[in-house]
C-alpha cells in the first residue's frame, strides 16, 4: 500500500474513532440528563419551613444533641441535593483491587430519590461507568463499557428497593434535614450514644441504628439485613457505614468523608471509600 494511502487510511481511521467517540460522549450527557431531570421532576421544592427546635421534641437525647450540633435556627429544609465525589471502590469481592472513581450525584428529599453516576477507571483510557438510582420507590442499578456499552444491570424488586432506600437514609448524613421527624423519620432510642431511624417510602421501608461520639457527630450507621447482590441474586448481609472529618458546608456540619463496609462470615469486606469534593442544595 502506497504512503499516501496509508495516511488516508490512518486518517480516515481516526476520524471514524473520534465521531464515534464524540457520539456516544453526546448520547451518555443526554441519557444523564433525562434521568436527573425525570428525578427532579417530582420533587417539592415550593416548601418553606425551616429547623426550629420545635422539630427536636420528643427526640432520643444523642438525636437531639446531634441536630443541635448539626443545623442552625432556621436552616431551610433541604429539598435538592448536587454533590460530587472521589474516591476509591471494589467492584469484585474482598480480594479484588480498589480502583479509584468520581461521581456525581443528586438527591431529592420529598419524594425520597436519588441517582448516582460514577466513572470508574479500570486502566488508562478504559473505564465503566454505574448508575445507581431510586425513584419513585423503585431502584436500579447498572454497569456500562464507556456508559454506553451495556454490561450488567438489576431491575426494580423489593430487595433492591430495600437496599436503595437504606442507602438513602444512611447518606442523609449529608442532607440532615432529611433526618427531622417532619421529613417522616420515625427516631427510637437505643442508649446514650445509639438511635434507630426508620423511613417509609410506599411498602418499602428502611431502618438503621445511628451511632454518635462525643462531639455529637454520627460516626456510624449499621444494619444487620441490607441486600447484597451476588451472583444475581439478593442476600441479606450486616452492612455499615462510617462517617467522619465533619465540616461546615451551607451552613450545616457534614461528614466529608466515608467507608462502607460489608461485614462477611469471612471477614469485613471494605467497599467503598469515599470524600465529598462539592455539595449545594437546592440547586
Amino acid at each position: 500500500m502506497r504512503p499516501a494511502r496509508v495516511l488516508d487510511y490512518v486518517t480516515g481511521t481516526i476520524i471514524a474513532l473520534l465521531v464515534v467517540l464524540f457520539a456516544s460522549v453526546t448520547w451518555r450527557q443526554r441519557e444523564t440528563d433525562r434521568r436527573v431531570d425525570e428525578l427532579r421532576r417530582p420533587a417539592n421544592t415550593e416548601r418553606k419551613g425551616v429547623f426550629t427546635t420545635d422539630d427536636l421534641e420528643g427526640l432520643p437525647t444523642p438525636v437531639r444533641a446531634y441536630f443541635e450540633n448539626t443545623l442552625q435556627e432556621g436552616q431551610p429544609y433541604v429539598d435538592l441535593v448536587r454533590l460530587t465525589q472521589d474516591g476509591k471502590l471494589r467492584l469484585g469481592g474482598a480480594s479484588s483491587s480498589w480502583k479509584p472513581f468520581t461521581a456525581t450525584q443528586h438527591v431529592t428529599v420529598d419524594p425520597q430519590g436519588f441517582f448516582w453516576n460514577a466513572s470508574i477507571s479500570l486502566v488508562p483510557f478504559v473505564s465503566l461507568h454505574i448508575r445507581d438510582l431510586f425513584r419513585g420507590g423503585d431502584g436500579s442499578a447498572e454497569v456500562s463499557l464507556y456508559g454506553v456499552v451495556p454490561l450488567d444491570r438489576a431491575g426494580s424488586s423489593r430487595e433492591l428497593n430495600e437496599a436503595e432506600l437504606v442507602r438513602y437514609l444512611a447518606e442523609a448524613v449529608w442532607y440532615p434535614t432529611a433526618l427531622l421527624p417532619s421529613e417522616g423519620v420515625q427516631w427510637e432510642p437505643v442508649d446514650a450514644q445509639t438511635a434507630k431511624a426508620t423511613i417509609h417510602h410506599g411498602d418499602v421501608s428502611a431502618s438503621l441504628t445511628f451511632s454518635f461520639n462525643e462531639d455529637n457527630e454520627v460516626t456510624r450507621v449499621h444494619t444487620e439485613k441490607r441486600y447484597r447482590r451476588v451472583d444475581g441474586e439478593f442476600e441479606p448481609t450486616p452492612w455499615s457505614g462510617y462517617w467522619n472529618d465533619y465540616q461546615t458546608r451551607n451552613g450545616v456540619r457534614i461528614p466529608m468523608e466515608g467507608e462502607v463496609v460489608w461485614h462477611l462470615p469471612e471477614g469485613d469486606f471494605e467497599a467503598w471509600q469515599g470524600q465529598i469534593t462539592e455539595i449545594r442544595y437546592d440547586e
